[in-house]
């Protein structure tokens, strides 16, 4: 490949040597190779979490480009470890549904359980595959190496699907699928289901016992200090505070359930 990409998305967290650890074995294989953090904060064994943080930031790289994710709870146990080819990228990691969320956009042109150790580091450790297998196998892909040559292609792999938002009578019913650094809670509920759900009509949301009116096209159209709802950068409808933290004023956590309610007529 010129000018490789392998991008990284762990639970490692930043304070350990885990993840530098990882850039050194692909390094070591390929210098030229450029290598992107997407994430290394992703809640701990939190697989549904990186799938979502993943899928929001893969597609943004050029194509040819490495993904390679580690969130895996059940490392060194039965999961396989697994590359994925698509039309447009690679993806490398646990077989546990981490790719499940980008997975739906792309065109699948092969899978590949990877078991030949010649592409991984010379002692496989049980519990730092990021290391000793993908790391590597990663590093490789990049010098060219054919996808076949890793293992047994195989034409199934874990996935778990994306959770939708429910029609319940006369309101829709989501839940805060991540809080991000900001504190913005954002939901399942993308554009074009709330636009199908509401249409024309006047409606209101509600967060916990917080009633939100409508959704505001930015920050600007609300004072300092004041909740609102918006559709923010990945598609998806957000409950924020302008200049604050909406995780704290609410008392948020993933997985609370978010209302959009019709406003009665006058």
């Amino acid at each position: 490949m010129k000018d490789p990409i392998i991008t990284l998305l762990t639970d490692f967290g930043t304070e350990d040597h885990y993840v530098a650890s990882m850039k050194g074995v692909i390094l070591k294989i390929n210098s030229r190779c450029k290598v992107v953090d997407i994430t290394h904060q992703v809640v701990p064994q939190n697989i549904e979490e990186a799938a979502f943080l993943l899928a929001n930031a893969y597609s943004y790289f050029p194509e040819g480009t490495v993904h390679l994710a580690v969130v895996d709870p059940e490392v060194g146990g039965a999961r396989n470890p697994l590359l994925i080819v698509t039309d447009r990228f690679f993806f490398v990691g646990p077989d546990n549904g981490l790719f499940s969320y980008a997975l739906k956009r792309e065109k699948v042109r092969g899978a590949y359980c990877l078991t030949e150790r010649r592409f991984f580091l010379p002692e496989v450790s049980s519990t730092f595959h990021g290391r000793d297998i993908f790391a590597p196998v990663a590093g490789h892909l990049t010098l060219g190496v054919p996808p076949k040559a890793f293992g047994q292609k195989i034409h199934s792999w874990k996935t778990f699907d994306f959770p939708s938002p429910i029609i319940m009578g006369k309101k829709m019913v989501g839940r805060v699928i991540h809080i991000d650094s900001f504190g913005n809670l954002i939901t399942n509920i993308e554009r074009k289901q709330l636009d199908l759900f509401v249409g024309d009509q006047p409606f209101h949301i509600l967060a916990g016992k917080k009633r939100i009116n409508g959704v505001r096209r930015g920050y600007w159209e609300v004072k300092r200090g004041e909740i609102l709802a918006l559709i923010g950068s990945g598609g998806y409808l957000e409950i924020s505070l302008r200049e604050g933290n909406a995780q704290k004023m609410l008392k948020a956590k993933k997985g609370d359930g978010i209302e959009i309610h019709f406003d009665r007529r006058r």
